[in-house]
């Protein structure tokens, strides 16, 4: 790759998720625990970091508090060498308005790249779950001569109506760029699945600030890097796909090459959680060679007492399992599941409190919540959907601070 390529991160952390309410009442999508010690942004991070990207902007907007606070006490980067990773919030800097989409977003955010004066912007989304390396997508987009190049994951045909499509030829030419199309094109080499796009971009930067500029003067537009940008883009022959097939991540294997979650709605939350916790899991968190970055609180080991049992499952540090039973659930730190409880199927998040004798099946507790002694959480669905939120599936999801059973 020549030297003179430099490359300016932007993760496009604006979302309010409100498909993932409860968890995102009172905060970001992109803040939302994942996996027993992560935030979803530390996804897109670490890929971008391992790659080399050490200049990356974070534009938030919405309930930003404790994703700002994360994204600023964790991914602290060396200032002596000029690199950083920083929170920048919706600052009004066009007029007296909040972003109207995601080219809006990067549009009123200009000064982000005319101070950094990068070659090329990598415009990546904060709420995905995957290893990718976007320095190999780079390297592609730069051979390619194109103005943008987009990210495909092969999906069935018949699945992927439910996302932005990539009709590309058998060159990796972008020829149409279509939203939750009713009939998905098939590709060159396999028609019977599509490319679906995983919202990641590469521009080189020339393009972009043109095509923003463009879009801006639009009054039809939607402001979107995906409903606006990219059809603008491919309209004037200068959009590329970048196969994520062919993308190598050192230390994976058959069973993770290729994974990519969309966690927008609850239950695609609840099953990328699932994904961590068998003995050989889908998505392999133990993988060192890409590590996955996040901020570690300084806590005991946890501790099982009792009898205590886990079975298949994640286990957060200062988690104590007193003469309890867990099985198939990741269990963030400092939970606290006391004698006689079991608990199945299950993403506990941080401080949770499971009382004597408590049942928790296929249910989703958010941060504080505390279960009372004997209560039953995911036993009785139409109980449950008195009380609490049910998703479409049947997780029962508890928000942030509740008190079950009491």
């Amino acid at each position: 790759m020549a030297a003179a390529v430099r490359v300016l991160g932007i993760v496009l952390a604006g979302g309010a998720g409100k498909r993932l309410w409860p968890l995102t009442a009172d905060r970001a999508k992109p803040a939302v625990p994942f996996g027993g010690n992560y935030r979803l942004i530390d996804f897109v991070l670490s890929n971008m970091v391992n790659a080399g990207f050490l200049r990356i902007c974070v534009l938030t907007q919405y309930k930003s508090h404790s994703l700002d606070r994360h994204v600023t006490q964790t991914w602290r980067m060396s200032q002596l060498l000029g690199n950083y990773v920083t929170p920048v919030p919706a600052q009004q800097r066009l007029g007296p308005r909040w972003y109207t989409g995601s080219a809006d977003a990067i549009l009123q955010s200009m000064n982000l790249i005319t101070d950094d004066r990068p070659t090329h912007i990598a415009v990546f989304g904060a709420d995905h779950v995957y290893r990718m390396d976007p320095k190999q997508m780079l390297e592609r987009h730069i051979e390619s001569g194109c103005g943008v190049t987009v990210a495909g994951i092969r999906v069935p045909r018949e699945s992927a109506d439910q996302f932005g499509v990539i009709d590309a030829d058998a060159n990796g030419k972008v020829l149409q760029f279509l939203e939750k199309p009713a009939d998905p094109p098939g590709l060159p080499d396999d028609p019977s699945v599509s490319y679906a796009s995983m919202g990641n971009y590469i521009f080189s930067t020339e393009a972009l600030v043109e095509a923003l500029r463009a879009d801006a003067e639009d009054p039809t537009s939607v402001h979107d890097m995906g409903g606006s940008i990219m059809p603008w883009m491919v309209e004037r022959g200068r959009a590329s796909v970048y196969d994520f097939n062919d993308n190598d991540i050192p230390g994976s294997e058959d069973r993770d090459r290729g994974y990519w979650r969309d966690v927008g709605t609850m239950d695609a939350y609840y099953d990328a959680n699932m994904d961590l916790v068998s003995v050989h899991p889908i998505f392999n968190l133990y993988n060192s060679a890409w590590p996955i970055y996040t901020y570690h609180e300084q806590l005991p080991p946890a501790k099982f007492v009792d009898g205590g049992l886990a079975q298949e499952s994640i286990v957060g540090a200062g988690a104590i399992i007193s003469g309890s039973t867990v099985r198939g659930s990741v269990l963030s730190p400092n939970v606290k599941i006391r004698n006689g409880a079991y608990v199945e199927g299950s993403v506990i998040l941080d401080n949770v409190i499971i009382g004597e004798g408590a049942v928790i099946r296929r249910a989703i507790l958010d941060k504080n919540v505390v279960v009372a002694p004997g209560a039953h959480i995911g036993v009785d669905l139409d109980s449950d959907r008195q009380r609490y939120h049910v998703s479409d599936s049947g997780v029962v999801v508890l928000g942030k601070g509740e008190r079950a059973g009491h």
